[in-house]
């Protein structure tokens, strides 16, 4: 097994948050998105997509998708769970990292890789190039702050997302709201209910 992985940025921060999480020790090396590591021809000829983490499995195929990824580690290491320990509390876990997705990781995106001449031509994670849309960073900034008043909301009076246990869905929620940085975005006072609950979340994390 080996992890290909660049640990600042934020989705492969969230397989490196699962697996510290589980204090689990992976053969692992960097690729320098700074650098453009990820489109050189030497990574791509193990990830073709040119994305950033990719699990080689000890079995053979490799694994590009961060909820692949962390179920494949998590019916290898299940102690100490993270996606769930019951059927219920799987759906859970899947429903609320889907509603992090699309309610606040793909409007970050839409904030970063639009306005950056960083990812001119590169809209889009993966090897085909997409041009940039510079409105879309309004319609980002839009959907990211509507979501987290949604999940504040959602939150209510459970001490983690998906109800009395900490799950990934709670460490992919923690990680699209410390990159919301990136693009000059922050927890906003009125959310109450995430301060407490990202202050839970950072404790257990330490």
């Amino acid at each position: 097994m080996h992890l290909y992985t660049y640990d600042s940025a934020p989705s492969p921060r969230r397989v490196g948050l699962f697996i510290q999480y589980k204090g689990l020790d992976l053969p692992t090396t960097q690729i320098d998105m700074r650098a453009l590591a990820h489109r050189e021809e030497e990574f791509l000829a193990i990830n073709p997509l040119g994305t950033v983490p990719a699990l080689q499995t000890d079995e053979g195929p490799m694994l590009t998708e961060i909820v692949a990824i962390c179920t494949y580690l998590e019916e290898r290491f299940p102690e100490k769970p993270l996606m769930g320990s019951t059927p219920l509390e799987r759906a859970l876990v899947l429903n609320w990292d889907h509603r992090v997705h699309t309610m606040l990781m793909e409007p970050f995106a839409e904030m970063l890789r639009n306005r950056s001449a960083a990812f001119e031509n590169r809209a889009l994670p993966g090897p085909i190039d997409v041009e940039q849309i510079p409105a879309l960073v309004d319609r980002g900034r839009h959907r990211y702050r509507s979501g987290l008043a949604l999940f504040d909301e959602e939150l209510g009076d459970k001490p983690f997302i998906c109800g009395e246990n900490f799950s990934q869905a709670d460490i992919d929620l923690l990680v699209a709201i410390e990159t919301g940085s990136w693009v000059k975005e922050s927890l906003p006072e009125s959310c109450t209910r995430l301060q407490a609950w990202h202050e839970r979340c950072r404790g257990l994390l330490a």
